[in-house]
């Protein structure tokens, strides 16, 4: 593995503690999940494009009850999964749930068309109007392949 490659992945590691050691005053109120992209192909414009093993899809989020002060969700690849052409027209949407599990919000992300190894989104501040969850889900060429989700409660 190359320099590069593990400067990048100690950054990612550095950051992820970062984040989950938070000072205790906010921790209560946030949360950071990663959920492991399964491998999967498709294809861009006839050729095949695979992503392997070794990518993280993770989604922060803070504030306090129904009050978001700051969203993201983003992927981050290591090892083999680092080398490749990474997701070729892709998005990120933020979508909200009641706590019967009905989405009533989601926030489109803009369809990338480039390839990216990486692909982040932020979402702006809020306040939901219900109780439930908040998911942030990763689509490639049109299809859902990576979901993380928070619950969001009094």
């Amino acid at each position: 593995m190359t320099r590069p490659y593990l400067a990048r992945l100690t950054a990612v590691f550095a950051t992820l503690g970062a984040l989950v050691s938070s000072s205790p005053g906010t921790a209560h109120a946030s949360a950071v999940g990663s959920t492991p992209v399964q491998t999967f192909e498709y294809s861009v414009g006839g050729a095949t494009m695979k992503v392997p093993t070794g990518c993280m899809f993770t989604h922060v989020i803070r504030g306090g009850g129904r009050k978001i002060t700051y969203q993201n969700a983003g992927v981050d690849c290591a090892f083999v999964a680092a080398l490749g052409n990474g997701f070729c027209n892709w998005r990120i949407d933020f979508a909200y749930a009641d706590t019967d599990n009905r989405t009533y919000r989601t926030s489109r992300g803009k369809t990338h068309y480039e390839c990216k190894i990486d692909p982040m989104r932020n979402n702006r501040p809020q306040t939901l109007p219900r109780y439930g969850k908040a998911c942030a889900h990763l689509y490639v060429t049109g299809v859902r392949r990576v979901s993380q989700c928070h619950h969001i409660t009094k």
